[in-house]
């Protein structure tokens, strides 16, 4: 009887520390919490940029040392082809005439198309370029 009390106290003593702290966390999958998957292409790949000018001002775009600085009136679209691939990680740089902050959206329409749509925002500095790395992946800085 002695044995089985002491093994019972201790097996409580084992288990109290586990109900007391009830704080743990689960795994499981994010089937329905992941989100959109990133945008991304095939290195290498022929692109199209489509860009949206979405303000109510003008933009200037400008690819760095490809093209000079290129205005866009409001509610304007722009089509930027992306030569073969061979060129390293493309950059796409956008600014407000105006000085105003700007949001871009970034999505795939279909399998080689970029499209950016800029908008206002409220949130200073706000976005500044699309940048698309060697690799397919496509970053908004």
């Amino acid at each position: 009887m002695f044995k089985f009390i002491c093994a019972t106290l201790i097996a409580a003593a084992l288990i109290m520390p586990i109900n007391k702290d009830s704080n743990f966390v689960l795994a499981g999958t994010c089937a329905s919490k992941c989100g959109p998957r990133p945008i991304q292409f095939s290195p290498g790949q022929r692109l199209r940029l489509k860009v949206l000018n979405k303000t109510p001002n003008l933009l200037s775009l400008q690819k760095p040392s490809t093209t000079n600085a290129i205005t866009l009136r409001p509610g304007q679209e722009l089509q930027l082809d992306q030569g073969d691939g061979t060129e390293p990680n493309v950059s796409l740089l956008f600014w407000n005439e105006a000085g105003l902050p700007l949001k871009a959206t970034i999505s795939k329409p279909n399998f080689a198309t970029l499209q950016v749509e800029i908008r206002p925002t409220w949130y200073a500095p706000g976005d500044r370029a699309i940048y698309i790395l060697d690799d397919g992946r496509v970053e908004v800085l």
